[in-house]
């Protein structure tokens, strides 16, 4: 990239977020591949994380090269280090995934799209000095797609993936225990896809350390096959799991014995790999988009004294129908959800893109105690391309602070590349939500 074309990116960038909310912070980190959207796919868990009063980001650069960074809370500096490892960027499903564990050290998996495990951790506590690539059970470790770290309130993790290939494949959670610093397997398959089908699910560890999980299956290769949202969880740190009422499920769980949520039948547009949050007294909430007459709209099914309900935003307008494979150029976003409790208030967040909104990046928001509809404000002041949203997990649970990860990307539709110059990635903090 030449000196003008940099200048000109800056000059973008400073008027990037001219947010509607007042006293927003934008960030910038680094330039960042911008050719389809690998760095900003929702499925990334996590794209941002936060360890004490430290941050860590994970990025691909401009050449593939697996990038990561580490900031002081309430800073704008940010130390970045190239490490030795890159990453098949041309590919929007192998995504970076990073954690940081109860003792300080960063852990970090990429590159996967039915293909062996890539995972290496960091030499020293709250550093960005990889070691060397390993294993990290040696089962089941050949053809992985999805990768995803979660946090536990006692400072382990948990590894969630598919193995296998779209359409019949499993789901395997490992756990790393911080005693003897090694990972273990928890499940082999706990969501049977039997073979026929295989399951695209979204989690969440709620403040006592309950997992909540749920997903949509899909009958093929086809994202039209998608169906039906069903709900497990897990109290024990994931080794048994119940339905929402505690009935005890017998593993691996199958399409006939899966808790349903919700009924969404095929070809309804249903997207997969959203997003789930809980509120205080451990209710699942899981944000998704679908149609029922057309036009698909963001709807979130939530678990309320012991029954599954469900808010439509219906604010969208325009109709698109959802199917095909590979990475989809689609005119939404995957949402993200939050939920914020005040008094008798309980606050609805979903954050997303729309082509309907020029792609800018917006939140809806909604109180559900009092019944009102849904609003909708924009957060930023241009399009973010096909941006989808992903935010500081652990600093929102512990510090209820809203910190985005911002790309603009561009997507082909079924991995298709663009040819476009690298784009600043930025953290964008959000101090104050609407109401």
């Amino acid at each position: 990239m030449n000196i003008y074309k940099k200048i000109i990116c800056g000059l973008c960038i400073l008027s990037l977020f001219a947010c509607a909310t007042k006293n927003n912070v934008e960030t910038a980190v680094g330039y960042g591949w911008s050719n389809n959207s690998v760095n900003t796919v929702k499925f990334r868990k996590n794209a941002l994380t936060s360890f004490k009063n430290f941050q860590f980001i994970g990025y691909y650069d401009a050449d593939g090269t697996l990038v990561l960074g580490k900031r002081k809370l309430n800073t704008t500096h940010w130390d970045i280090v190239k490490t030795p490892y890159k990453g098949n960027v041309k590919d929007a499903h192998n995504s970076i995934s990073i954690a940081v564990d109860g003792d300080g050290y960063l852990h970090v998996s990429w590159d996967h799209h039915d293909t062996k495990l890539r995972y290496a951790k960091s030499k020293l506590p709250l550093g960005l000095d990889l070691g060397n690539e390993e294993p990290m059970t040696g089962i089941s470790e050949q053809k992985l797609t999805y990768p995803e770290f979660y946090n536990l309130p006692n400072g382990n993790l948990l590894f969630f993936y598919r193995s296998g290939a779209s359409g019949r494949g499993n789901m395997v959670i490992n756990s790393y225990n911080l005693e003897d610093k090694k990972w273990s397997q928890l499940q082999t398959n706990l969501l049977n896809g039997e073979n026929n089908r295989s399951a695209y699910w979204q989690a969440k560890v709620d403040s006592k350390g309950v997992i909540h999980l749920s997903w949509v299956w899909r009958e093929s290769w086809d994202v039209s096959t998608n169906h039906d949202l069903c709900y497990a969880r897990s109290k024990d740190g994931g080794l048994s799991w119940e339905k929402s009422n505690g009935e005890k499920y017998t593993l691996p769980i199958t399409v006939a014995t899966a808790e349903l949520a919700w009924k969404i039948p095929e070809k309804s547009s249903l997207i997969n790999q959203t997003a789930m949050t809980t509120d205080a007294k451990g209710n699942p909430y899981i944000a998704s988009y679908w149609s029922d007459n057309n036009i698909p709209q963001f709807q979130i099914v939530y678990l309320e004294n012991g029954v599954w309900k469900k808010t439509n935003t219906a604010f969208r307008q325009t109709s698109f129908y959802l199917g095909g494979g590979g990475t989809k150029q689609i005119p939404i976003s995957r949402p993200d959800v939050l939920v914020q409790e005040q008094g008798k208030n309980r606050y609805l967040y979903l954050l997303f893109r729309d082509k309907e909104r020029d792609n800018k990046i917006a939140v809806a928001y909604t109180n559900l105690n009092q019944g009102n509809s849904w609003k909708v404000m924009d957060l930023s002041a241009t399009p973010v391309g096909e941006w989808e949203p992903n935010h500081d997990i652990s600093l929102w649970d512990k510090k209820n602070k809203l910190h985005i990860f911002v790309q603009k990307v561009n997507q082909i539709d079924g991995e298709g590349l663009a040819k476009t110059e690298p784009t600043m990635i930025q953290v964008l903090e959000i101090n104050q939500l609407p109401k």
